[in-house]
């Protein structure tokens, strides 16, 4: 039997003041990430429910850049984005631009059995609706924090967020949300809802990326790390690749990665990335820096 696991990210970025000095309450919203995970996988639930449940926790978690409290728009509006992905047959759901669902994952995975890998805007929000997901006024999203960090031109604190999973059947899931760049241009989309770009899964290999969304998009990131994962690379060896590679197009951050016998990669180029892991059966492990 596989031994399952969950890894979650917090986002990969400066370490700066905020989050040395709220380190405890992001070890606390990844502990909780991590139980949320672990909890859809005791229940009988795979290694889809599992990333799913993960990054739903982390989109309430307000000082992470998904859901509520997510990054502004440069007119102030919030615009969401998530993808998934389920390794055992590729299925890949995304939505972009959303602004009232209030798990943005939920929707993602909610695509994964529909004809359509992404839906955008008004319609993706509708569709969310239609499926009886929770949905919130716009404004509900922005918080006076990002208000202030707008206001003042200030980078974003927390990151993107996402989780990867294999599960007890060995069937791997990943998935990714975010609130996008603080002073986006409304209408903007990062790597985070493309598939092969923020997220991928497959049968060897689940990977969430975070970081800049342009330079992911353009390296192909999620995508580049699961083919060199299955050619043999060593999973830390093919992550220190795709971040050379994410470099070359003049970005920076991180990624998760989880391949079919367990193994596990957590690898970025920020000064920090808040992350942690937990397999069945032994305490979870949480590192911020």
């Amino acid at each position: 039997m596989t031994v399952p696991v969950v890894v979650v990210h917090g986002g990969a970025g400066g370490f700066g003041a905020e989050l040395r000095e709220r380190a405890s309450e992001y070890r606390d919203a990844l502990a909780d990430a991590l139980d949320a995970g672990r909890g859809a996988l005791e229940r009988g639930g795979g290694a889809i429910d599992a990333v799913r449940d993960a990054v739903m926790a982390m989109e309430d978690f307000p000082l992470f850049n998904a859901g509520y409290g997510a990054a502004l728009c440069e007119d102030g509006s919030v615009e969401l984005s998530a993808s998934a992905m389920r390794g055992s047959d590729r299925a890949a759901g995304a939505v972009a631009l959303v602004r009232r669902i209030r798990h943005p994952v939920a929707a993602a995975t909610a695509m994964l059995d529909e004809a359509e890998v992404l839906l955008a805007g008004e319609r993706a929000d509708a569709f969310a609706a239609a499926l009886g997901l929770e949905q919130r006024d716009p404004s509900e999203f922005a918080t006076e924090r990002q208000r202030r960090r707008l206001a003042e031109r200030r980078a974003a604190g927390g990151g993107t967020v996402g989780a990867v999973c294999l599960d007890g059947h060995g069937l791997l899931a990943a998935a990714t949300s975010t609130g996008g760049l603080q002073g986006q241009r409304p209408g903007r989309i990062g790597d985070s809802p493309l598939i092969g770009a923020g997220t991928w899964a497959d049968r060897a290999v689940a990977v969430s990326c975070t970081g800049q969304g342009e330079s992911f998009v353009r390296a192909g990131a999620a995508r580049l790390m699961a083919a060199l994962a299955s050619s043999g690379v060593p999973l830390e060896t093919a992550a220190g690749q795709v971040l050379e590679e994410v470099a070359q197009c003049q970005g920076d951050g991180g990624l998760i990665a989880v391949d079919a016998r367990g193994e596990l990669t957590l690898a970025f180029s920020t000064d920090a990335m808040p992350r942690g892991w937990v397999r069945l059966g032994e305490p979870p492990a949480i590192e911020v820096p």
